[in-house]
């Protein structure tokens, strides 16, 4: 089969690209992130050619090749809890309309799009049905359903909501909802390997000298020091009932138990600091989730004979 194009919208540290990677048959020819500390770690794993580190408003359509899918998880700050909710109100809210112009412009069969759960009902659905009609205008028919990075072998309740979006006239097939997944997924991870050790197997390999087994794993920002944005906040009350710790100290989950949470590999995040780590990590995608969605995106483009 000819590999499959794709540009990376709001790119961050490469979820969408180290999933579709895993599953092969993909290649990426374009891709865009304006945070500095995220190029750095996407340009170190994924190179510099077709890359673009700047606004996206600044692309220009015709320096993106053909792309058979556009992936973009656009910033989610807008519609999230953890932000103020102003959805398009914020600039960042707006950014969406990007992912528009880029559709309209390329055409390309598919979208996977990703954002906070809390999109759906922001502005009492008002601003997720701008989005669907959006979308629809340019001649895409939608579906949608939030998936949870607990089931996809990770440890880490994550719920996001993925759209997918057809280009009407094509030969794809709906993918939601997902049922298999959820059923399988959790105690296929068990049969694999244990989830807690994901989070406790660094210990010995870094932090030796600073923690031992008398420390709770815990978000950063407990201490009320750095945000916490949604890191396992029930992972103290989880290691106390698996361990009976009564006595205890607080300490911060690592960059690269953060990471293991993301489904990336160790020290994927490294060369920046701890809190810009700690913040690319909780902007990115769940890499396990894109790998199990990409291998259903890839069979809408394979044919019996196994051709494009």
């Amino acid at each position: 089969m000819n590999e499959l194009t794709y540009g990376s919208g709001f790119s961050g540290i490469g979820g969408f690209d180290l999933g579709l990677e895993r599953v092969g048959g993909f290649k990426r020819v374009w891709s865009c992130d304006n945070n500095k500390y995220a190029n750095k770690i996407y340009t170190k794993h994924f190179g510099k050619e077709n890359h673009h580190s700047g606004d996206i408003k600044r692309v220009n359509t015709e320096d993106i090749p053909h792309i058979d899918l556009f992936c973009a998880g656009f910033p989610c700050q807008a519609f999230s809890i953890a932000g103020k909710r102003k959805g398009f109100q914020d600039t960042r809210g707006t950014l969406f309309y990007e992912i528009c112009r880029i559709a309209e412009a390329k055409r390309p069969p598919l979208l996977l799009l990703e954002n906070v759960k809390g999109l759906l009902n922001h502005d009492r659905g008002r601003t997720f049905t701008i989005i669907l009609q959006s979308l629809d205008e340019l001649g895409y028919w939608l579906e949608w359903q939030v998936l949870n990075s607990k089931y996809f072998g990770v440890p880490q309740n994550r719920e996001r909501v993925f759209i997918v979006g057809h280009l009407r006239g094509g030969s794809t097939r709906p993918i939601f909802p997902l049922r298999e997944a959820f059923e399988n997924s959790v105690e296929a991870c068990r049969e694999k390997q244990d989830c807690d050790d994901m989070i406790s197997g660094t210990l010995t390999a870094n932090y030796d000298s600073k923690f031992n087994d008398t420390y709770l794993a815990v978000i950063p920002g407990v201490s009320n020091s750095v945000d916490t944005s949604g890191w396992l906040r029930q992972m103290g009350r989880h290691e106390e009932e698996k361990h009976g710790l009564t006595d205890y100290r607080i300490r911060r989950l690592t960059p690269i138990e953060c990471e293991r949470l993301q489904g990336f590999p160790d020290g994927w995040t490294e060369g920046i600091s701890d809190i810009q780590r700690y913040k690319c990590l909780e902007n990115a995608v769940t890499v396990n989730v894109i790998e199990f969605l990409g291998k259903l995106i890839k069979s809408q483009f394979t044919n019996k004979e196994g051709s494009k």
